[in-house]
């Protein structure tokens, strides 16, 4: 199933969604060029491995300032980095349909710090669950996870214009925004299929549905926060 438009009116053009979009295509290219050593290293680095997350929140909070960039910067890179092709057009679908709406309704800053915040949010949550994993988690499935609980609270009446791939003929359908809360969990068993071949793996699976069960409910919270202010300033 894939989404690919809502039936509410644009309000704005979503500058941070698509820019998001477009800094996650092009860590992606870069990713593929790499050779397995390379890219191994460039995953360990960049991606969220508790383990060395760990080590440096605790060189941080020991007066250690120089951890403590290194430790946002790999929460933050790991956001837009990705296992394979199934992951990266997975989750640019789903954020390119629900996040632009979500954009609209938070505004441009407030939406950039919401994703980037919730992203942190759900990779820090991994660390917490297992800080000894020496395996890197990448992606923004916890961040996107969020967009999509906010889309729900904000628009719950939402048509999903979706398609539906059998064989080579595409089905066109009209769904509710519902549906793709479940839709979400399930595309996710997928990603695994498809990933690049790397000595120590990378997003070994566990937790990481209950991560953006949490992520999904972070989203929910926030939108419900903003249309409440909302309310109360009209």
């Amino acid at each position: 199933m894939i989404p690919i438009g809502d039936n509410l009116p644009r309000r704005s053009h979503p500058i941070v969604t698509y820019g998001l979009i477009g800094l996650s295509v092009g860590l992606f290219l870069w990713e593929l060029q790499l050779g397995s050593p390379a890219l191994n290293d460039f995953l360990q680095t960049w991606g969220v491995v508790p383990a060395r997350i760990a080590a440096l929140s605790q060189d941080a909070i020991a007066g250690q300032w120089l951890a403590l960039p290194l430790l946002v910067a790999s929460l933050v890179a790991s956001l837009f980095l990705h296992q394979g092709f199934a992951q990266l057009l997975g989750n640019l679908l789903f954020f390119r349909v629900f996040g632009a709406q979500v954009e609209a309704t938070l505004g441009h800053g407030a939406f950039l710090a919401f994703f980037v915040l919730a992203g942190i949010m759900t990779s820090s949550l991994q660390v917490l669950i297992n800080p000894t994993l020496q395996a890197p988690f990448i992606g923004a499935n916890g961040a996107i996870a969020a967009v999509l609980g906010a889309y729900l609270v904000g628009f719950p009446k939402a048509k999903i214009d979706s398609i539906l791939p059998l064989v080579v003929v595409f089905v066109p359908l009209e769904l509710p925004v519902w549906f793709y809360l479940f839709w979400w969990f399930i595309q996710q068993a997928t990603y695994g299929l498809d990933s690049f071949t790397i000595p120590s793996g990378i997003n070994p699976s566990g937790w990481s549905y209950w991560t953006q069960a949490i992520g999904l409910l972070l989203g929910a919270a926030g939108m419900k926060f903003r249309l409440m202010n909302i309310r109360t300033s009209g």
